[in-house]
């Protein structure tokens, strides 16, 4: 009687851990957003930018898309903090538009001076009643909207107009700022890189159709 019984819990134990494992293996696959696919999988043509802003022989669509994985493989930590001293984060701390800015300035595009120029130059398309501000207006999306509208090409905010959304391209949605990823689900929508919180695990999700109404999605040059 005592040999079954322990039989029996070895058995039991044996179960509840290939149990654990499949629910660990279904949580690590759904964090990540489950399998990848690039666009050669769906026949999809890799846009290749004409520009090289800052001249290191790299276009600005694969530049800017580098120079983002570069930031983000520093791991920065969420928090929304005001910089007096340059406006730039220094401190291993960002938000969302800073993964688009970093990616940018990697490229040749300095998105604080571009910004402040288009808003001196455009005053009405910006926030009324708020007053200018270069250390903080490039880093607020609300900003970033009316900056890209009037000086980067507009695209579809169709999702399933698959082939339109290429890495490097940028998403905007209320509040919110993104990346898009080489990487895409199986139905050939793409993923994003992006920073939206302190409880983010991965940096590169799957969440364009996900998080809401886009209102812009822009292409550099």
């Amino acid at each position: 009687m005592g040999k079954k019984s322990n039989k029996a819990a070895v058995i039991i134990t044996i179960l509840a851990l290939l149990i654990a494992a499949a629910v660990l293996a279904t949580v690590v696959i759904l964090s990540s957003g489950g399998k990848k696919y690039n666009a050669a999988h769906f026949g999809i043509e890799t846009y290749t930018s004409k520009t090289d802003r800052d001249g290191d022989g790299i276009d600005d669509q694969m530049d800017i898309l580098q120079s983002v994985k570069r930031y983000l493989a520093t791991e920065p930590k969420y928090k929304s903090v005001y910089y007096s001293d340059g406006g730039w984060p220094d401190d291993g701390y960002g938000v969302c538009t800073d993964v688009v800015a970093r990616g940018l300035l990697g490229a040749g595009y300095n998105l604080q001076t571009l910004v402040a120029k288009d808003r001196e130059e455009h005053p009405e398309d910006y926030k009324q009643d708020e007053k200018p501000d270069p250390n903080i207006d490039f880093r607020r999306v609300r900003n970033l909207l009316p900056y890209f509208k009037n000086n980067a090409i507009s695209l579809t905010t169709d999702t399933s107009d698959i082939a339109a959304w290429q890495p490097g391209d940028i998403v905007v949605w209320d509040g919110h700022v993104g990346m898009i990823s080489e990487n895409r689900n199986k139905k050939g929508v793409p993923y994003v890189y992006h920073h939206r919180g302190v409880s983010q695990t991965e940096y590169e999700e799957d969440v364009l159709e996900k998080y809401g109404e886009i209102l812009g999605h822009f292409r550099v040059s």
